[in-house]
């Protein structure tokens, strides 16, 4: 038998990148000039050695094209040798253009507090208060990012007015990553930002995993103080994605004083306090805590019943860091992109600034008595 090099460019360009629809050669991903070793004993096989270079290390196309390559590579070898019986050896190594993806437990080095605002159900407010914390955080002066991890109902873009935004990609240490938009002083990303607000997301599980993972490691995140999570409401996929993901601080779990929001927060309090998670409670928001009409500011209507959330804190042990009334302005504010927190002189505004300054209380104390929550392993 006899091989050579060029053989193994021939043999190459047989083979199709479904990235470009061009062969490997001609899209310019053999990173160098293929090795070929004879045997030095008889029975030993030759041993042929490519680089490919693809465009990242999550490319789809990869593992295809590398079984691809190396089946092209015998097939074409040994019909031009078909008087040899000899063995061929093919290893096919992997480079990338873009630098690979840190492992799990070594994203986010720069952030030093990741916050988690949950909900056991939907409709509470989760969403607003998550939006509303980081801007009061940022107002403090902290360095902030917000993730809207709620990938089927995205609502971070328009409560910051920026429906209309596009991220683009910036090479960061030669690796390609998404720039996240910055409002109100708050870095913010969301699957709103890639996806038509008309459209529903029809996607399963893994997808929509996947999606929630780029957002959080192939970002430039930067320097942040606090990440705040805007998690869906319940428990799901989304949520084991991002307890897998990230080394998750605490927890804030928002809640209604409704009796049944209640029994849907002790289920989001009990997932967080699971022996297998084990990311602490933070403390509970009861948002919508009474309705005060805007004629008659000293008055309170309890529609949602009265305390509940504050006595759940106490059964459960942990703060109640703040209620939030139902006031008019915060729904219209969220609608018009202009947060209540922007504006600390009204008193929902006066409220966010003070839910802040206690999560900071709480996250110093965690941070001081408790150990750095470990990431849930992969089962």
């Amino acid at each position: 038998m006899t091989l050579y090099p060029q053989m193994i460019v021939d043999a190459l360009q047989t083979v199709t990148y479904a990235g470009t629809k061009k062969n490997i050669v001609e899209s310019g991903m053999i990173a160098d000039q293929p090795v070929v070793a004879a045997p030095q004993k008889e029975g030993e096989p030759w041993k042929v050695s490519v680089v490919l270079e693809f465009p990242r290390d999550t490319d789809p196309f990869l593992k295809s094209t590398v079984k691809a390559a190396e089946a092209a590579i015998k097939y074409h070898c040994q019909k031009l040798n078909t008087d040899s019986q000899e063995p061929i050896e093919v290893t096919i190594q992997t480079e990338f253009k873009s630098k690979p993806r840190p492992e799990v437990g070594k994203l986010l080095p720069q952030v030093k507090n990741i916050v988690a605002v949950s909900s056991g159900k939907g409709g509470v407010g989760k969403s607003t208060v998550a939006a509303n914390l980081a801007i009061a955080l940022a107002r403090l002066g902290y360095k902030v990012g917000l993730l809207d991890a709620d990938i089927f109902g995205p609502s971070m873009p328009k409560m910051f007015k920026a429906e209309e935004a596009r991220p683009y990609a910036v090479n960061v240490d030669g690796r390609d990553l998404i720039e996240p938009i910055e409002a109100y002083g708050v870095k913010l990303l969301s699957i709103g930002f890639f996806v038509s607000p008309e459209t529903a997301t029809l996607w399963r599980g893994g997808m929509a995993s996947n999606a929630l993972k780029q957002l959080i490691a192939d970002a430039d995140w930067g320097e942040l103080d606090y990440l705040i999570l805007d998690t869906p409401p319940g428990t799901s996929d989304i949520h084991l994605t991002l307890l897998q993901t990230l080394a998750i601080t605490g927890a804030i779990i928002v809640s209604t004083p409704q009796q049944v929001a209640l029994a849907d927060a002790r289920k989001g309090i009990d997932m967080y306090r699971n022996e297998k998670v084990n990311v602490p409670i933070l403390g509970l928001v009861e948002n919508m805590a009474w309705f005060t009409p805007a004629e008659l500011p000293e008055n309170r209507y309890y529609i949602f019943g009265k305390e509940g959330c504050k006595k759940l804190a106490e059964e459960m042990n942990v703060p109640l860091l703040a209620q939030i009334p139902l006031v008019q302005s915060i729904c219209d504010n969220g609608d018009q992109g202009t947060p209540a927190a922007l504006n600390s002189e009204t008193a929902t505004g006066l409220a966010f600034i003070n839910l802040a300054q206690s999560v900071v209380t709480v996250v110093n104390k965690r941070n001081r008595e408790l150990p750095k929550t470990q990431i849930v392993g992969v089962k």
